[in-house]
């Protein structure tokens, strides 16, 4: 039977540097409404469907909770019949974690976000409000439009003019798009966590063009009461980048990977992590859907850079694990991703 804990030992064991999954286990819409900033939703209904792929060591510590109404006792006895050995059930769950002092934040993928955020904030990455697009767009500015989304997000709706290139391909595609050093980018996602990621990827892989990010993206655009696009189908060339051009972007990714403390491990190294049973493991291919289902690693799953950094807790669930990136040795997409 699950033993329980109080909101003050987990608020600890949250800080600690050991492995531990926090799980709401109530449903996507109740979660979005108030959760502790490190909960990942596994919803009741879904439990056997999501627990194993993003809880993959039966062994780590597994803390569940929920609204206060008995479901998490229940979620803790379906996980232990799964196989997991060290689960507990958070005293009181969501109210409980108000009532002890500590905050509940609204929406979804809530770390990602808040990312963005501090991203912005600590490096001052430019941007600039829709209407200010929409003037330059009217002058005839040289600029071009980066949608930072995913193809089928960009097909739904886009703002017009702009070209789809998510933002996980962004080092290794842009200057299929942009020629002119002289030209504008502009990065757009829906609202503003993609556009940020994505102008601040583009400034730290140093082009020379001037980037910003546009504020509250699609929907900023949108509130300006200009029409937006649907069904556009602009993107940035599929074809295979040069050797030489790979070999550049390849030692370019590799510098700043280095200087950001990203470590690169070979095969060997992966297997025997894969191997380590006090560690759990995250097998990721950063690649497009296209590229993954052509050639995957066996024991990768599909996770599109863009979306990775976008919705982590959506491959992830358990803080403080290992996360291996591939991008099938070319070195380029997974270092910067990472």
């Amino acid at each position: 039977m699950a033993s329980k804990i109080d909101a003050r030992t987990l608020k600890q064991a949250l800080k600690g540097t050991g492995e531990i999954a926090l799980i709401d286990v109530r449903e996507t819409g109740t979660y979005s409404q108030g959760h502790p900033l490190f909960a990942v939703p596994i919803a009741y209904s879904r439990l056997e469907l999501d627990a194993e792929r993003l809880l993959p060591r039966k062994t780590v510590r597994v803390v569940v909770f929920d609204g206060g109404e008995g479901v998490a006792a229940k979620a803790a006895q379906r996980l232990e019949g799964l196989g997991f050995t060290d689960v507990s059930v958070l005293e009181g769950g969501a109210p409980g974690w108000k009532a002890a002092g500590y905050t509940l934040f609204e929406g979804v993928n809530v770390p990602s976000k808040a990312f963005g955020e501090i991203v912005e904030v600590a490096r001052h990455t430019p941007r600039i409000k829709a209407r200010e697009l929409i003037e330059m767009q009217q002058r005839g500015d040289n600029l071009v439009i980066v949608d930072g989304r995913t193809w089928d997000e960009y097909r739904r709706f886009n703002i017009p003019g702009g070209t789809s290139l998510p933002n996980g391909e962004l080092v290794l595609h842009i200057d299929g798009i942009v020629k002119d050093p002289k030209t504008r980018i502009v990065v757009n996602c829906a609202g503003r966590t993609r556009s940020i990621i994505g102008a601040q990827t583009l400034i730290d892989w140093g082009v020379p063009n001037e980037v910003v990010a546009l504020e509250n993206g699609t929907q900023g655009y949108w509130l300006e009461g200009i029409p937006i696009e649907h069904g556009a189908d602009r993107r940035a060339p599929n074809g295979d980048v040069s050797p030489g051009a790979i070999e550049a972007k390849r030692a370019k990714a590799k510098a700043h990977a280095d200087r950001h403390g990203v470590a690169y491990a070979d095969a060997a190294a992966v297997v025997a992590m894969a191997k380590d049973p006090g560690r759990s493991i995250y097998l990721l291919d950063v690649r497009k859907a296209e590229e993954f289902a052509k050639d995957a690693l066996p024991g990768f799953s599909h996770a599109p850079g863009g979306q990775l950094q976008q919705a982590t807790d959506q491959w992830v669930g358990v803080k403080g694990a290992r996360i291996i990136l591939s991008d099938m040795g070319e070195n380029v997409r997974a270092p910067f991703v990472a």
